[in-house]
């Protein structure tokens, strides 16, 4: 059976090959992809969505314009990044002929979940802002979802601050909405995949040659993945890439590629250095837990998924 699962990014070099991934996956439908202001700003992120889309020969998934700015307050500037002015690297695709919906993010990922005969993952790799809309508005909607997986947060430091992951750090008011508030209806499982699993799924440069050689598509996200690969080895001194975006994807379209534990999210809302941390809970001593989060990862076979799904797809 297709699992129908919506995507809400913020169409960066990493969000392009969890797209991608998707929609080389039989086991998976991609019905849906809502876009918010994160990597880069909402009208470019929304464009990216589009034209990632009909690279691949599926200009007929609607793409939905979401949020542009954090649902309470700015935390500071969330363009500057390795993702380039324009979101996805060097690389430049055709203009999709397609646009946007008419309907507003919340109002697609409403009325697909309403409207699906089948529980639809939600899948969530840019700030939750898009989200944590759904939370406060329909959260009846919310408790509808098979299955929420956030790619964002870490166990133990931050990649844009010390204390915090990039997507948390840039709306921590929608991650609490989403991962801490209390009382609040919630999908039957929600799953956090942080950077301690997803710094060591990584691409090397042996990984990427690998990936050029396989097909016109995985070229250009090799393409794409150098240029982030030259940032990381800029600001961490990373000789490898991680894939963050498409490692969460992949644990959706195949379940267990990583291993979760129960845990309660505390996530730090304050105007303080550790703003946007993520303090997991995992032995149970602030609350309940209402989440699982990703404590190892498959890593052989996850990365031979992800390279194998791109190598599927032509340029059409």
């Amino acid at each position: 059976m297709t699992r129908p699962v919506l995507l809400d990014c913020d169409s960066g070099i990493d969000d392009m090959v969890a797209i991608l991934t998707a929609v080389a996956s039989p086991e998976v439908e991609l019905v849906g992809v809502t876009t918010v202001g994160g990597n880069v700003g909402i009208d470019i992120t929304t464009r990216n969505a589009l034209d990632v889309l009909a690279l691949a020969g599926r200009a007929d998934i609607p793409v939905a314009r979401g949020a542009g700015r954090p649902y309470l307050r700015s935390t500071g500037d969330r363009t500057a990044s390795v993702h380039g002015d324009r979101g996805l690297g060097g690389i430049t695709l055709p203009t999709s002929a397609a646009g946007p919906v008419d309907a507003t993010a919340l109002e697609l990922i409403v009325e697909t979940v309403r409207a699906s005969a089948e529980p639809v993952t939600l899948v969530a790799t840019g700030p939750l802002t898009n989200v944590a809309h759904l939370f406060a508005v329909h959260p009846e909607v919310a408790s509808r979802l098979a299955r929420l997986v956030v790619m964002g947060g870490s166990i133990g430091a931050g990649n844009r601050t010390p204390a915090a992951e990039f997507n948390i750090w840039a709306d921590p008011e929608a991650a609490y909405r989403v991962l801490t508030e209390p009382g609040l209806p919630r999908p039957v499982l929600t799953t956090l995949v942080g950077l301690d699993v997803t710094y060591r799924t990584t691409y090397g440069p042996d990984d990427l040659r690998r990936l050029r050689s396989a097909g016109s598509v995985a070229a250009l996200c090799a393409d794409a993945l150098e240029y982030y690969l030259a940032g990381y080895r800029r600001d961490h001194g990373m000789d490898a890439v991680p894939l963050h975006d498409p490692l969460a994807m992949a644990e959706v379209i195949r379940p267990g590629l990583v291993t979760a534990e129960p845990a309660y999210i505390e996530v730090d809302t304050t105007t303080g250095p550790s703003r946007g941390n993520t303090l997991v809970d995992l032995r149970g001593l602030l609350s309940r837990p209402t989440t699982e989060v990703a404590v190892d990862v498959d890593v052989p076979s996850a990365l031979e998924f992800i390279t194998c799904r791109l190598a599927s797809l032509t340029i059409r």
